[in-house]
């Protein structure tokens, strides 16, 4: 019984003070209430549900709109003025926001979201489901729409009045009464246009569209084959949920680019400016694949180590060592290179495989077989201009020679294959490149250049 005196009270104490037209004497009134009573009020009061939250100061207004039931709630923000619409949601605390807007049309979220603030914005679209690096988290609702039954004048009376807000106002996008995307128009097509035309006259159907859960690097291939500069982002109930424009795109193409090169050098992606950087943070991020590059490289001692009496009697093979690990490592580095950029660009995908194999064995061959001759050269001519590597110089040769294409070869195959696993594992690719490659290059190749002088040199030197 109290509790509904007090509802009464507070409704009746509530248009006295209005009637008396003193605002503020009204907010402190009403921020002095409990919390509970004021939502009590409401539930009881509706049609003074939307006065009332208007008139508390607005971090109130958020502790009442947070615990209305749901109708409730819709109600306050279709009767809300604009602004305080927007002041209410950009208060609400994230969690709150998104399980609200979750429970609300695609087409009225499309224009809520408009009214958040840019931080707001993105930490909404980010709980409303959309993963990281996909098109949801790009997504902006600020676009020009039309329906097919405007003409061109009612067309430009709409841009005057929503253009300015707008991302762009290149494309101008055709959506129905449920807010379905029917066609994007170029804005050269309605200018060169008589007034009188209606929209639906120049729809042809063929617009292309994203959904929020791309990969936003799947887009950035989209805008380039078809040289768009903004793309409508479409529900699976073809909704139009936003747009996303050429220079968000450009920004992810940057920022990933940034990041491959940072990895491809055997580090961890900064995502900040390098100055910018702690001492420390820097530290973590170069330590992590130092220690794991350092490690690898041990496997080259066991190896040396495990050919050690084969130096003991050959030493001339020791001095060949630096030549041979690094064509295997660079010849694997640069197929990695080439491979992560065709892939990026997309060009290659994982299913083309076996074409990059072929291709690249055959390259490792050639090369291998190339340098292998160059490698023969060294040791006859050495033999013939200084007299070294001893009689058995061509042997010597013979064995340099065929381990620089076998390891070339290696390195080859290994530099374009490994970022296509790494993509079909789905890590990124760009870790596999230069340090990583040229450490696994570096062990493998010792075993083959040992491998094959042993094989070659068995009965003669060793």
């Amino acid at each position: 019984m109290s509790a509904e005196i007090n509802q009464v009270s507070l409704r009746e104490e509530f248009l006295r003070i209005r009637e008396q037209g003193d605002t503020l004497l009204l907010r402190d009134y009403l921020d002095d209430q409990n919390i509970s009573d004021i939502a009590a009020c409401l539930d009881e009061e509706t049609e003074l549900a939307t006065d009332i939250i208007a008139a508390m100061s607005m971090h109130r207004a958020v502790s009442v709109f947070k615990i209305l039931d749901l109708s409730l709630q819709k109600q306050v923000i279709r009767e809300l003025p604009a602004n305080l619409t927007a002041n209410l949601l950009n208060e609400l605390p994230a969690d709150d926001r998104t399980d609200f807007l979750e429970e609300l049309p695609s087409n009225v979220v499309r224009e809520l979201i408009k009214l958040l603030e840019p931080e707001e914005r993105k930490i909404t679209l980010s709980l409303l489901g959309y993963p990281e690096n996909s098109i949801g988290r790009l997504m902006t609702p600020d676009y020009v729409y039309v329906y097919p039954h405007n003409n061109i004048e009612e067309v430009f009376a709409t841009i005057r009045k929503y253009g300015k807000d707008s991302e762009t106002i290149n494309v101008i996008y055709v959506i129905n009464e449920k807010g379905e995307l029917i066609d994007d128009i170029r804005i050269r097509d309605i200018i060169l246009n008589a007034p009188e035309k209606r929209i639906s006259e120049l729809i042809d159907g063929r617009f292309i569209a994203l959904t929020p859960e791309e990969d936003q690097e799947t887009a950035s291939e989209i805008f380039k084959m078809n040289n768009r500069v903004a793309l409508p982002v479409i529900s699976r109930s073809n909704k139009l949920l936003g747009i996303v424009t050429i220079d968000d795109i450009l920004w992810v193409a940057q920022e990933e680019f940034t990041e491959d090169m940072q990895k491809m050098g055997g580090t961890e992606a900064l995502d900040e400016p390098y100055l910018d950087v702690p001492l420390l943070k820097l530290y973590r991020k170069r330590i992590v694949w130092l220690l794991i590059l350092f490690i690898g490289e041990t496997m080259t001692i066991a190896a040396m180590s495990g050919f050690q009496q084969t130096l003991e009697h050959v030493l001339v093979l020791s001095t060949f060592i630096p030549l041979i690990i690094s064509s295997g490592g660079n010849s694997g580095s640069q197929a990695a290179t080439l491979i992560i950029q065709a892939m990026a660009l997309g060009e290659i995908t994982v299913k083309d495989w076996w074409s990059i194999a072929r291709r690249e064995i055959i390259s490792g061959l050639i090369m291998g077989v190339t340098l292998g001759i160059i490698g023969y050269l060294i040791v006859f001519g050495g033999h013939e201009f200084f007299d070294l590597f001893g009689e058995h110089f061509r042997r010597v040769g013979m064995a340099i020679g065929v381990s620089l294409v076998g390891v070339v070869l290696w390195g080859t195959l290994m530099g374009s294959m490994l970022p296509l696993l790494l993509k079909r594992l789905g890590a990124d690719p760009a870790t596999s490149s230069t340090p990583f490659i040229a450490t696994l290059v570096d062990v493998t190749g010792l075993l083959i250049y040992f491998g094959t002088a042993y094989w070659l040199l068995k009965g003669i030197l060793l």
